[in-house]
């Protein structure tokens, strides 16, 4: 029975968090323990002048409680910039950040403390945000939208621990967010869904020579979980980035922007595979799932989809397998092809130009063993695109013929792979074919809608062919997927950034590209140079000439694929400006 102290009224919950509290006492526990009171008075003072309380403040975290939500999420904007203000003379690894999280809704009071479904909805939300930022549950959006000077973005909707429905959720965009929102519509309906990164799985043993075959079945899983619609997929160039490192679930999570975490390890020994694999809520910590199997090798592909099903299974919202489209990848049979193809991507990633010999080698024998392996003529046309694109062989007519043939030997297989429509799309693209790039892009990104080198190659395609502004919501999709290295993606969105006529943001994509090659700074020129920023195009047009002393602008503009003269005669344009004649 409710106590006769108890009240009942409708209020806004301001929930707020320390990110990385523990590692900042780890390095230096009094300037933690200064710095966390310093930030109570913050929230303290600047609840109180918006007729707001402090609840409580148990460790790292700040509880509030304000009646009218208006002045919470303005409150909560002040004490952020407040925070930053404070953080801005500290080195990265000194500053405290916060996270708020805010609701609306009833609560029950009882003396100073207070109770409801509310608080527990703004501490999923505090989780839910960034480092600095604010995110307000649908409620709260409704009262506050049309009476304060602010933007948000609609973040989807979110299953949320031990809440029953799920919760729309926005976050606020204040200062430099407010100043350049995302322009992504796409990108923030697609985050609509569960999103889980999968770590490399370890070799139990430390076995080095068994890597291949360890990130070979991560990579598969990651691959397998892409197909999956309803669900958001990290990158596996993002996700390798953790590998033989000792690291946290919870900072993979905050690192890559995800809700849920897979890790595992394999042991191989003669004909027999162990296989473990656990499902983690990275928000909280919790084990979802966790499964160990003892198989025969031969068992190793239904291992994978195995694994894949469940995870589907177990995350919140209960997604049935049964509604997800499937993939219809026709794996080989032949485990010593397999072996060798694993062993070929493997070369494949490492990036140089013995490796990518390498790669093709053990491409060749799995092709060799099974004739009909689709996926591997795929991986070996991207492999020699490799070769092409990086510089490796001079033979680039050869490479270009010979990347086709197997790329449409890959398609006459197996249609159903992604890889080789991937390949096709670029091919064609190059050759100024733009209807057909265009049917085997869209049957990539059919097949697997979480590849970021195929999100990523929609963006290129619409940024080549008219539809830029279009063009960078997608590579900013890509880079989302795939966040590390952060300029992995950087090339391709400053092109569709210039292209699109942003040449700021173009700037700041560019600047990304630790080693930038003649055609990066080229194009940094231009855009400093349509900024009517004339000194620094002069010297990035000098860095330019310094790299290729015979750069000139209407070869290098007429080498890309526009379709439009408009696009390729801005750019001619641009580049002389800039002194790049």
């Amino acid at each position: 029975m409710e106590s006769s102290e108890s009240t009942r009224r409708h209020s806004a919950i301001l929930l707020a968090d320390a990110v990385g509290y523990s590692r900042l006492m780890g390095l230096d526990v009094d300037f933690t323990v200064d710095a966390i009171k310093a930030s109570r008075r913050i929230f303290s003072d600047i609840l109180g002048r918006h007729g707001g309380r402090v609840v409580n403040a148990p460790g790292d975290s700040i509880l509030a409680e304000i009646e009218n939500p208006v002045e919470a999420v303005q409150s909560a904007v002040e004490i952020q910039s407040e925070l930053e203000k404070r953080n801005a003379g500290l080195p990265a690894e000194r500053r405290m950040d916060f996270r708020i999280g805010i609701s609306v809704g009833p609560i029950v009071a009882e003396g100073d403390a207070i109770y409801g479904d509310e608080v527990n909805v703004a501490a999923r939300l505090e989780g839910l945000s960034e480092p600095g930022g604010i995110c307000i549950s649908s409620g709260t959006h409704e009262i506050v939208q049309d009476r304060l000077q602010l933007q948000f973005e609609f973040l989807g909707e979110h299953q949320l621990k031990n809440i029953v429905n799920p919760v729309p959720v926005y976050r606020v965009l204040y200062g430099a967010a407010a100043r350049s929102p995302r322009k992504d519509n796409v990108a923030a309906a697609r985050l609509n869904k569960p999103s889980i990164a999968v770590l490399p799985f370890t070799v139990f043993g430390g076995d080095a020579d068994q890597e291949y075959f360890a990130d070979g079945i991560t990579e598969d899983i990651i691959t397998e979980l892409s197909r999956f619609k309803s669900l958001f997929v990290i990158a596996r160039n993002s996700t390798f980035t953790y590998k033989g490192r000792a690291v946290q679930v919870q900072q993979v999570a905050r690192d890559l922007g995800v809700q849920y975490v897979l890790e595992g390890s394999v042991r191989k020994a003669g004909n027999r595979v162990r296989i473990t694999a656990q499902l983690i809520d990275a928000i909280d910590g919790s084990h979802i799932w966790a499964e160990k199997y003892d198989r025969e090798l031969e068992d190793v592909f239904a291992i994978q989809d195995e694994i894949g099903q469940t995870i589907v299974a177990n995350i919140p919202r209960r997604l049935e397998s049964a509604n997800l489209e499937r993939s219809k990848r026709k794996n080989t049979e032949n485990l010593a092809a397999w072996d060798f193809f694993l062993r070929g991507k493997d070369h494949h990633h490492r990036h140089t130009a013995t490796d990518n010999v390498q790669a093709l080698e053990m491409l060749d024998k799995a092709i060799e063993l099974d004739p009909d392996f689709a996926e591997a003529y795929a991986w070996k046309a991207c492999t020699l695109g490799q070769a092409f694109a990086r510089g490796y062989r001079n033979d680039r007519t050869e490479l270009f013929t010979e990347a086709l043939d197997l790329a449409q030997k890959s398609c006459e297989l197996d249609d159903d792979d992604s890889e080789g429509h991937r390949i096709l799309c670029e091919i064609h693209l190059l050759q100024r074919r733009y209807d057909q790039s265009l049917v085997h892009h869209e049957r990539a990104i059919a097949l697997n809608p979480n590849d970021p080198r195929i999100v990523a190659q929609r963006g290129q395609l619409f940024s080549w062919t008219g539809k830029a502004d279009e063009g960078v919501s997608w590579l900013e999709m890509a880079r989302r997927l795939d966040p590390f290295p952060p300029d992995l993606r950087a090339d391709s969105l400053g092109q569709a950034l210039f292209t699109a006529r942003r040449y700021e943001e173009g700037l700041r994509a560019y600047r990304l590209i630790g080693a930038p090659m003649p055609r990066h700074l080229a194009n940094l020129a231009a855009c400093y140079a349509m900024l009517e920023r004339k000194e620094e195009a002069a010297a990035e047009a000098t860095r330019v000439r310094a790299q290729q002393a015979d750069f000139s602008a209407q070869p290098f503009v007429e080498s890309l694929p526009y379709q439009f003269d408009a696009d390729r005669e801005h750019h001619v344009e641009a580049l002389r400006r800039a002194g790049l004649d």
